[in-house]
């Protein structure tokens, strides 16, 4: 290897080294954030629960599909896989909010 194949490739590790710690750290943020979501959704699940609402709020939920597709589409982000995304979670809300009213 010559000195700049050694500098070229030592550059892209360090490249490299510093996107994959940024990517841990906002795996860190993801799971915290959503452990502190689904403690709202937990307490919103045992408020409908104890006041007899059902566990789904189609309005609501549609609402939020939409304001998560235009915020993905401000981060550049595709709206499709946000709404996988956010889909998923509000189908684990709905199942923790029948769970409490069993």
């Amino acid at each position: 290897m010559t000195d700049t194949t050694t500098d070229t490739a030592s550059r892209a590790a360090e490249l490299l080294k510093g996107h994959r710690a940024s990517i841990d750290r906002l795996d860190a943020i993801l799971v915290y954030t959503l452990g502190e979501r689904f403690k709202h959704t937990q307490a919103v699940g045992k408020l409908k629960a104890t006041h007899d609402l059902p566990p789904s709020d189609p309005a609501r939920e549609a609402a939020q599909i939409a304001r998560l597709e235009d915020l993905a589409k401000e981060a550049d982000l595709d709206p499709e896989f946000a709404k996988k995304f956010l889909n998923f979670i509000i189908a684990e809300v709905i199942q923790h909010h029948k769970s409490h009213q069993s």
